[in-house]
C-alpha cells in the first residue's frame, strides 16, 4: 500500500468505478448509494441481478476496514454502503475494525465471516446474506440486523455485545445442523432486541446473559425440523422477557424506522402476536423483573413442551392462548407474583408443576375458585398434595380463609380417590359427617338431628327399667343423648333394660355416636396440624 497520507488505493488493486466511489466515500465518511430509480430493482432478496455497476469485491471492503486510508482532513473515516453488491466473501475474521460500519440494502454474494473479530458498532440494514458467522464477535458499541434476510443460519456463539443488539425484523433461515440463530454464551450489555423476527430452525440462547430486557415481541418462530424453536436454558435477564403481541409503526412512504420498532404503537401500526411452533426451553432461567406470555400462541406436537423447569422470576405473566397440544412444565418454577387467566391454561394431562411455587395470585378477568381447583387437578393426573398445599397457603396469606379450606378439603376429596376400599368409605364418612374438619359445623347438625330423631323415638318407645323404683325419671331426650355422647356418662343408659326395636335403636345411636365423635377428633387434629 502506499504512504497513509497519500490515501491512494495499492497498486494493482484496479478498483472499478464503484469500487473507486467507495473508496472516496470511506474517506469522506459520506454514504456510496448505488441504488436504481426503480425500487423494486433495489431489493436485496429480489429475484433482480444487479451487474458490474453496483458491485464491489469483498476484499476491497476488507481492505478499507482493517487497513484503509487516512480520512479527508476533517472528516472521520467510515464505511457507509447503500445498495451495494459485495462479490466473493467478506472475511474479516480476527479483525479490529475501527471505521464505523453501516450498510444499508447490499447483497453479499457469499456468507460473512466475523469470528473472533472486534468492531466499534456494526450496523447491516435489510441486507441479504447467505449466512453470518460471527462466534465470538465482539463490540464497543451496537450490532444491528434489522430487515435483513439470512439464508443460512446466523451464528453469535459466545459473542459480546457492547450495548445492544438489534434483530427487528429478521428473517432467518436454518443452517445444516437445523440452527437459525446459535447464540450459546452471547452476552449483550443492554438491550436485546427481536421484534417482529422470522425465524425458521432452532433459535438458541443457552447460557445467554441479558444486561436489560429481552423482547421478541410478535416474533414468529417455527422448527418444525427439530423438537424446540426457542432453546434458551440458563438464560439470565436483568429485567424482563417479553413473548408477547408486538408491532411495527409504518411512516407515510411505507418505510420503517431505521433500526427497528417503535417502542409505542401509533397509528398504521402493524400489530401481530407472538407464535412459536414448536417447544420452548426456558430451564433454570433467571429473569429479573417478569416473564411475559401476553397473548401468545403456543403451536406444540404431543411430544414437545414450554418448559419452563427451576425459573426464577418476581412475575409470571401466563396470558397467552391455551396450547392444544403438549405440555406446559412448571416443575420446580419460583416466582412471586403469578397473572394469569383461567383460559390460558392447557387441560388435563397438558401441566405439570410439581415444586411449583408462587407467593400471590393475580388473576386476569374471571377466575373463579372452582376453577383454579380444575387447575391444579389438570396439573395433577396423579394425585399429589403439593399444587394444593400451594394453592391454600397462597389463599390464606391474601386473607381468604374460606376458599384455603375448600382448597383443602379438595385435596382430601383427590386423596380419597387413591385409597383402598375402606379407607374410602371411612373418607366419605368424614365428608358427609364434618367434611375433612374443615367444615365443624357439620358436627352440630348431625347432632342435632340425630338427637332429635332419638328423642322422638325413645318418647314413644319407653325401655322397661331394670330395678323398678331405683331408676331416675325418665327423660328421652336425656336418655338419647347419653347414648350419643361417648366416654361421658350423664347417668341415664345404665338404668334401663332396651329390647327389641328400642335395643337395635340404641345400638345404632352408639355407634353413630362414636363415628361422630371420631371424625370430629381427626378433623380437629388436622385443623391443629395445619395451624
Amino acid at each position: 500500500m502506499t504512504e497513509p497520507h497519500d490515501g491512494d488505493p495499492p497498486p494493482g488493486l484496479d478498483l472499478t468505478t464503484a469500487e473507486w466511489g467507495m473508496w472516496q466515500a470511506f474517506r469522506n465518511g459520506s454514504t456510496h448509494d448505488l441504488r436504481t430509480s426503480h425500487p423494486q430493482r433495489n431489493d436485496p432478496s429480489g429475484p433482480y441481478a444487479w451487474g458490474p455497476e453496483r458491485s464491489v469485491r469483498a476484499r476491497v471492503v476488507a481492505l478499507l476496514l482493517l487497513d484503509g486510508p487516512p480520512a479527508q482532513p476533517g472528516r472521520v473515516a467510515a464505511l457507509k454502503l447503500n445498495g451495494v453488491h459485495i462479490t466473493g466473501t467478506l472475511d474479516l475474521a480476527g479483525g479490529n475494525i475501527e471505521p464505523y460500519v453501516e450498510l444499508k440494502n447490499c447483497r453479499f454474494e457469499r456468507e460473512v465471516l466475523l469470528p473472533e473479530a472486534q468492531f466499534t458498532t456494526l450496523r447491516l440494514v435489510g441486507c441479504a446474506l447467505p449466512r453470518l458467522e460471527a462466534a465470538r464477535l465482539r463490540t464497543e458499541g451496537d450490532l444491528h440486523l434489522p430487515r435483513c434476510v439470512v439464508e443460512h443460519g446466523i451464528r453469535l456463539t459466545d459473542a459480546h455485545i457492547g450495548t445492544d443488539l438489534l434483530l427487528n425484523q429478521l428473517i432467518v433461515r436454518r443452517d445444516r445442523r437445523g440452527m437459525s440463530i446459535s447464540a450459546d454464551g452471547l452476552t449483550v450489555a443492554q438491550d436485546f432486541q427481536a421484534d417482529m423476527i422470522e425465524s425458521y430452525g432452532e433459535l438458541s440462547l443457552r447460557g445467554a446473559q441479558i444486561g436489560v430486557s429481552l423482547s421478541l415481541r410478535g416474533s414468529r418462530l417455527r422448527n418444525p425440523y427439530g423438537r424446540r424453536a426457542l432453546n434458551a436454558p440458563q438464560l439470565t435477564v436483568e429485567r424482563s422477557l417479553y413473548l408477547t403481541a408486538g408491532g411495527v409503526s409504518t411512516y407515510s412512504s411505507g418505510s420503517t424506522p431505521p433500526y427497528g420498532t417503535a417502542s409505542t404503537p401509533t397509528r398504521g401500526t402493524r400489530i401481530q402476536r407472538f407464535e412459536c411452533e414448536g417447544g420452548i426451553r426456558l430451564d433454570d432461567g433467571r429473569i429479573g423483573d417478569a416473564i411475559d406470555f401476553d397473548q401468545a400462541r403456543f403451536i406444540m406436537e404431543n411430544d414437545q413442551e414450554l418448559s419452563l423447569r427451576r425459573v426464577q422470576t418476581p412475575e409470571l405473566r401466563f396470558l397467552g392462548e391455551r396450547p392444544q397440544r403438549g405440555r406446559v412444565i412448571l416443575s420446580g418454577a419460583r416466582v412471586v407474583n403469578l397473572v394469569d387467566k383461567s383460559v390460558s391454561w392447557p387441560g388435563p394431562g397438558g401441566l405439570t408443576m410439581a415444586g411449583f411455587s408462587y407467593e400471590c395470585l393475580i388473576p386476569r378477568g374471571h377466575f373463579p375458585l372452582a376453577r383454579r381447583l380444575e387447575w391444579v387437578a389438570a396439573a395433577t393426573p396423579e394425585y399429589a398434595p403439593e399444587p394444593y398445599e400451594m394453592l391454600a397457603n397462597t389463599m390464606r396469606a391474601s386473607g381468604e380463609d374460606a376458599d384455603a379450606r375448600e382448597v383443602q378439603l379438595a385435596k382430601q376429596r383427590r386423596r380419597r380417590e387413591t385409597l383402598p376400599l375402606a379407607g374410602k368409605v371411612w373418607g366419605y364418612l368424614q365428608d358427609w359427617t364434618v367434611a375433612y374438619g374443615y367444615r365443624p359445623g357439620r358436627a352440630a347438625v348431625w347432632m342435632a338431628v340425630l338427637w332429635a330423631v332419638g328423642s322422638v323415638f325413645f318418647a314413644h318407645n319407653r325401655p322397661e327399667a331394670l330395678k323398678p323404683g331405683e331408676s331416675p325419671n325418665w327423660n328421652a331426650s336425656l336418655y338419647t343423648l347419653d347414648l350419643l355422647i361417648p366416654v361421658i356418662d350423664l347417668g341415664m343408659d345404665g338404668y334401663w333394660r332396651p329390647d327389641g326395636a328400642v335395643q337395635w335403636a340404641s345400638i345404632v345411636m352408639i355407634l353413630l355416636g362414636w363415628v361422630l365423635a371420631t371424625a370430629v377428633a381427626t378433623g380437629a387434629s388436622r385443623l391443629l396440624r395445619r395451624q
